[in-house]
């Protein structure tokens, strides 16, 4: 439809050039009736307008076929003047120049053959609309490459935002499952401790029978209400600002966050499980340490006290904690391998995120975590913790 219009629009000027000046001197490029070389004339420009359906293919082609035209005939102006700010828009502004400058020179052609005034009064007058034309030409394909400039830089901010908010949604998932993970864990451990003292000892006395069933009971107990703790701050829950809390929610507040002297209750939870572990607490008043200290260091005990549960039951295990403000934290969990040869499946399955968030954690708190075997055949997990003087 636009190369339609353009068409049109071309035949259509061209046609009120050619009338407009059909009665002066020189009007036509044959010397005889009028009828005739009006005929001729709009036959040529004519011809010219149709030659602009091909502009998107071949600009600078058509501009240069214009030329002959634009010499024999005057309605074919327009046509010129179009074809050039076809060039314009299409083309380098040096090629639109030289095209320009070319049918300024075939006008002068056709001043000199058909035009009674001085050509050079006449090429001046057509100078005018050249320069105009490419002007405008030049205009229009600047603006239109901001606009294209323009809808590129969206384009490339929505990508970015999508990017984003999919980087975003991957570290939510991410902090979820290694919230649950760090929620759930080493109670689950905890209970396949007790509920594996029960199976390898089938002849224990009713009473620690049913001792040891009531630590499962409150061991899970405790694990959904962890569990329901940690869904209610995801959910938003915990936070009475966020709008009317649930039900559960209002009824199980969130509990203290732990603290470094907490790490004894820990450890004495895995040792009543039947762990053999122990704990070396070389830290003068560990509940004065600051809060995000004692967390970090908390959360290392227990994800290496729910490893050794699943990978090296049976084995001992020591936990070591020294260090004072201004010198920094060290934690350190070591544990004999087991004794068996071959590999072997753990007894509880992990999902292996465990150590990925403790290193995470740690160096977000501008530490330093190692673990693995060493050469005396134990398995060790070293921590380095910054403590602000």
């Amino acid at each position: 439809m636009i190369d339609l219009a353009w068409v049109l629009l071309s035949g259509l000027l061209g046609l009120i050039f050619l009338v407009t000046n059909a009665g002066t001197q020189g009007a036509g490029w044959i010397h005889g009736p009028a009828p005739v070389a009006f005929g001729v004339d709009a036959g040529i420009g004519g011809l010219a307008s149709a030659m602009l359906w091909f502009r998107r293919r071949w600009p600078a082609g058509v501009a240069v076929a214009m030329l002959v035209p634009m010499a024999l005939a005057r309605s074919a102006q327009p046509a010129s003047l179009l074809s050039v700010l076809n060039v314009t828009l299409r083309r380098r502004p040096a090629v639109a120049a030289s095209v320009a400058g070319a049918h300024q020179v075939a006008f002068i052609g056709f001043s000199l053959l058909w035009v009674d005034y001085p050509w050079w009064a006449a090429s001046l007058f057509m100078s005018t609309y050249q320069v105009a034309i490419v002007a405008l030409g030049l205009y229009a394909r600047a603006r239109r490459g901001l606009v294209a400039s323009l809808h590129e830089q969206v384009r490339q901010a929505e990508a970015t935002q999508h990017l984003m908010a999919e980087q975003a949604r991957r570290a939510e998932r991410a902090r979820i499952a290694a919230e649950m993970h760090d929620v759930l864990a080493h109670r689950v451990s905890l209970m396949a401790l007790h509920a594996g003292a029960l199976e390898v000892r089938p002849d224990l006395p009713p009473h620690e029978v049913r001792e040891t069933a009531g630590l499962i009971r409150s061991t899970a107990r405790q694990a959904l209400t962890e569990l329901r703790d940690i869904i209610g701050v995801l959910r938003g829950t915990g936070n009475p600002q966020e709008g009317p809390p649930g039900a559960e929610a209002s009824e199980a507040p969130l509990r203290p966050l732990p603290r470094l002297g907490d790490i004894a209750h820990l450890v004495g939870g895995y040792q009543r499980a039947g762990l053999n572990v122990e704990l070396d607490m070389r830290v003068a008043e560990p509940d004065a340490a600051p809060g995000p200290l004692g967390r970090d260091a908390y959360r290392i005990v227990r994800e290496a006290l729910t490893n050794v549960s699943k990978h090296a039951r049976g084995t001992a295990a020591t936990v070591s904690l020294s260090g004072r403000p201004g010198e920094g934290l060290l934690v350190m969990v070591r544990n004999k391998l087991p004794a068996w040869a071959e590999p072997r499946p753990a007894e509880l399955p992990g999902a292996g995120l465990g150590l990925v968030s403790l290193a995470e954690r740690v160096a977000l708190a501008g530490g330093t975590l190692a673990h693995g075997p060493d050469d005396n055949g134990d398995f060790v997990l070293t921590a380095t913790l910054r403590w602000e003087g």
